[in-house]
């Protein structure tokens, strides 16, 4: 069976961690969303699937590649053009980019379905499609009922009573919203739907394709349905999803490495005296990564491979990404650490090189200055959240 995976976007809100990581490549703990989906898509007998690439798409393309070593076969459709020996993204839109598929050569020829890369999900895929069917819907979105204040963050889904879609709420504030049910981003399609879609220019199908079918009274319909569905559409997402890995409370997502003390993880060759750092759980040390004596880490952490972290460094409830070395006496709480950059959980970014920090926080590949600044204790604190 034949799907798509939705990979085009840029990734704004996710940034800084999108400037040199594609929304699809973006790890928890160490393994791409993206490789995720793709597994459920396997398990479900989805072995045929096409992604559209456009910002960074190098780097989806050259990791996962033709898609033998993840069980399924993968085809990727470009959108840009090549500027001054460059590649220039220029997305065509979530449903603009299906009708290119299409159009290039007739791909999808029966029920199929479309992901966003940007999501873990453990849902029966197997279970939607058959109730799309079975409804003779035309269309079908996966929805999923959150509690009434966390509507604002989310599209509503309105239906009748036998799931016909009726309109639509963009992020509505709790009094106005008329649903509970949020679009997950997980679409069920018939290939007829295609003909609803202009060729060769940007179309969205949450904004455009399916008012369009709302207002043409097609069949068109929505499936609550209770699966985990974790959003990593904006920093402070993906700074919970991560923590709510390290608790245990995401299915289908293990603690990679060996487990050296109750709730502590550790890749290969983690460089520690465990009897002389302070360390609670849950935290994961990737391979290769030095924890200097009188370190102290609080989980839920994690600290990516090949960092250094130094003698009276405090991470407490942080992410720190590969090649982060954390100097000493620095004090981050709920922070994420991503190459230059330090980010609290509320998405509020510091470029520490900008702002002249980084001798506080730099790459582990880079000579350490001479001297540190006699301010370092100072602006140490003000990357810090009591």
């Amino acid at each position: 069976m034949k799907a798509m995976i939705l990979a085009a976007g840029k990734g704004t809100r996710v940034r800084p961690i999108t400037h040199t990581i594609p929304k699809p490549l973006i790890p928890i703990l160490q393994k791409p969303v993206m490789e995720f989906l793709l597994e459920l898509l396997r398990q479900h007998g989805f072995d045929q699937v096409v992604v559209n690439v456009s910002h960074l798409a190098n780097e989806i393309e050259s990791y996962f590649r033709d898609g033998q070593r993840f069980g399924v076969q993968i085809a990727y459709s470009f959108e840009g053009r090549i500027v001054d020996g460059q590649l220039v993204g220029e997305a065509l839109g979530s449903a603009g980019g299906m009708r290119r598929i299409q159009d290039f050569y007739p791909f999808f020829d029966d029920t199929f379905v479309v992901l966003c890369g940007d999501a873990l999900i453990d849902l029966d895929l197997s279970a939607a499609v058959k109730w799309h069917k079975e409804k003779g819907s035309i269309a079908t979105i996966v929805t999923k009922t959150v509690p009434q204040e966390q509507v604002p963050s989310y599209g509503v889904v309105v239906t009748d009573e036998t799931g016909r879609i009726k309109a639509f709420q963009e992020k509505p504030s709790v009094e106005e919203a008329l649903s509970t049910n949020i679009n997950t981003g997980i679409y069920i399609f018939e290939p007829e739907v295609l003909d609803y879609i202009p060729s060769g220019k940007e179309y969205d199908i949450g904004g455009e394709l399916f008012p369009k079918l709302v207002e043409m009274g097609a069949p068109f319909y929505a499936v609550p349905m209770e699966f985990q569905w974790v959003d990593i559409g904006k920093v402070p997402d993906y700074w919970q999803a991560i923590r709510s890995v390290l608790l245990g409370e995401v299915k289908n997502v293990s603690i990679p490495g060996h487990e050296v003390a109750p709730g502590i993880y550790t890749g290969l060759n983690v460089a520690v005296n465990w009897d002389k750092v302070d360390i609670t759980g849950p935290v994961y040390i990737g391979g290769m990564t030095h924890i200097e004596d009188g370190a102290k880490i609080i989980g839920p952490t994690m600290i990516g491979p090949n960092c250094w972290v130094c003698s009276g460094a405090t991470v407490d409830n942080s992410v720190i990404f590969e090649y982060s070395r954390l100097g000493a006496g620095v004090r981050l709480v709920d922070k994420l650490v991503f190459g230059r950059y330090c980010v609290d959980k509320t998405g509020a970014t510091i470029d520490v090189q900008a702002a002249a920090l980084d001798w506080l926080i730099t790459d582990t590949r880079r000579s350490l200055p001479s001297q540190e600044p006699l301010e370092r204790q100072a602006i140490a604190e003000l990357l810090a959240s009591e």
